[in-house]
């Protein structure tokens, strides 16, 4: 299986980050996290962007906020998927790092998750890489089911207590 690479800015951004780990650790996903700044440590980043591909990563989840030019630079460095998360950093709420997420030029895609969505990351992270992989299509549709079935108890439990 390939690995996902989640790269955030800082470390502050570790409480938000840690839930798309552990989601990606729940689908089994082989997993690397590093802290790289598109303004402080740009050479690093450009370095680990430029040679994913070779050392066996899928997709690289960025992690960025206020003006969150990290999945940015990342994209412009590799064809593989990038999937920004933006961060609520700033008295901004979070709005900075989101419109820097989205607006891409032509020709560099980052998909963007909701501000602070790490969950949502990567579980759409877990999608891509499903796309060749069986076993991991069926963890995600068990995963459907349960939301699936959880939603139907509430229901069940609301109507009988309102009905």
């Amino acid at each position: 299986m390939k690995k996902v690479a989640v790269i955030m800015g800082s470390d502050s951004d570790l409480p938000v980050v840690e839930k798309c780990i552990d989601e990606l650790k729940k689908y089994e996903i082989p997993t690397e996290v590093h802290v790289y700044s598109a303004h402080r440590t740009p050479d690093e980043a450009i370095g680990f962007a430029k040679t994913a591909e070779e050392n066996g990563f899928g997709v690289i989840i960025s992690a960025a906020g206020k003006a969150a030019h990290l999945g940015g630079v990342l994209a412009a460095n590799t064809v593989l998927p990038v999937v920004g998360i933006p961060i609520k950093a700033s008295a901004l709420d979070g709005m900075d790092a989101l419109l820097s997420t989205v607006q891409m030029p032509p020709g560099i895609p980052v998909a963007s998750i909701a501000i602070d969505g790490a969950k949502n990351a990567a579980i759409f992270a877990a999608e891509i890489l499903a796309v060749s992989d069986e076993q991991l299509r069926i963890k995600l549709r068990e995963e459907r089911k349960k939301a699936h079935d959880a939603v139907i108890e509430k229901d069940a439990a609301v109507c009988a207590k309102f009905n």
